[in-house]
């Protein structure tokens, strides 16, 4: 796996999920400028055969009307992050939500993801993800929230791998671009 040099900033990704854990409900990539993108996804039809599905704090008709389809997201993390490394906060869930996506239409994904963590040679995991649990209380935001999941991984990213301050957090009402949000 190529990791990025240290002025460059990586691929970081979300997904948020249902309660079952492989419902994708939402997603957030960052753009290699470091903007976010964002969007709520609608689901399958065949996603909601059974009875005990779980759609967290949305409800179906929010999802349908405000997300996209699971093949535009497909498309547009194509168009982004095209056989790339992308690092997350939780591999194994966000891989079962992606496979899910990809699945759906009987793809193979074309993105591996990697523990964000594995990016900071000289940072212990447990520093980390203790430094991670601290910016979320210090900026205000949801770790279920797969945008903020994001700001708080590239902020972590400036303050270490950049040895910046941390990224000013947007107010996530951004532009829309295809459907998705972008936060500057």
């Amino acid at each position: 796996m190529a990791v990025p040099e240290s002025n460059e900033i990586p691929g970081f990704i979300a997904v948020e999920t249902g309660e079952d854990g492989g419902l994708p409900l939402a997603i957030a990539w960052t753009l290699p400028d470091g903007r976010v993108k964002h969007t709520l996804i609608q689901p399958d039809d065949d996603w909601l055969d059974s009875d005990m599905v779980s759609l967290g704090e949305y409800s179906l008709e929010e999802l349908n009307s405000m997300g996209v389809s699971p093949l535009d997201v497909i498309r547009e993390l194509e168009n982004d992050h095209f056989s790339a490394t992308l690092y997350t906060a939780g591999v194994s869930d966000d891989e079962a939500a992606l496979s899910r996506l990809f699945d759906t239409y009987g793809l193979d994904p074309f993105v591996e993801l990697a523990p964000a963590e594995s990016l900071y040679d000289d940072l212990d995991p447990g520093d980390w993800a203790r430094a991670r649990g601290e910016l979320f209380g210090e900026l205000g935001l949801e770790p279920m929230r797969p945008e903020h999941e994001v700001e708080v991984m590239l902020n972590l990213h400036q303050r270490h791998a950049l040895g910046g301050d941390e990224r000013e957090v947007a107010p996530f009402d951004g532009g829309m671009i295809d459907g998705y949000d972008i936060d500057d």
